[in-house]
């Protein structure tokens, strides 16, 4: 069973003191060693392609691959409502076991070619995982699933990383 971590500082220079307590129903829940990885894939142009890991414990990665205003490797931090906020946005689409919505799949229609993709990833602690590959040419019956992809990085302290796009 996934948890919610929270964090709780009682007083200045105090040591962070770890509740754990069941998340109400809907509500996405974590464990230490959990983490969701967020991919995004090239287009035919100049799309950011970067990676961005953030985990419970609020200890991030991003990795700036090309079209980005940083390449290569930076650690950052999250707050837990941080963490909370981007887990939340992309819960709602995270599957059991591997999902890819592109071009010939059931879930794509129609789709414009060239257009960018992204990787979501969450592992968890326990042993489960989830992996959900999406191609924004696909946003035909999907639209609010393209939305929640295209706007989850804004939940977190990258901006600067990615750039203008």
């Amino acid at each position: 069973m996934r948890v919610m971590m929270a964090m709780l500082v009682l007083a200045a220079g105090c040591t962070p003191v770890e509740l754990r307590a069941p998340a109400a129903a809907g509500t996405p829940m974590a464990i230490e060693g959990d983490s969701i990885s967020y991919a995004t894939g090239p287009c035919h142009g100049t799309c950011p392609v970067y990676k961005v890991t953030v985990r419970p414990d609020g200890t991030g990665t991003f990795e700036g691959e090309r079209f980005t205003a940083v390449t290569g490797s930076r650690a950052f931090r999250v707050t837990p409502d941080d963490y909370r906020r981007f887990a939340a946005a992309l819960e709602p689409y995270r599957p059991d076991g591997d999902r890819r919505v592109e071009m010939g799949s059931p879930d794509c229609g129609p789709a414009p070619t060239d257009m960018p993709s992204v990787d979501v990833n969450w592992a968890m602690a326990s042993g489960g995982a989830g992996h959900l590959h999406f191609y924004y040419g696909c946003r035909v019956g999907n639209a609010a699933m393209a939305e929640v992809l295209q706007e989850a990085p804004k939940r977190l302290p990258i901006a600067g990383l990615i750039g203008k796009r």
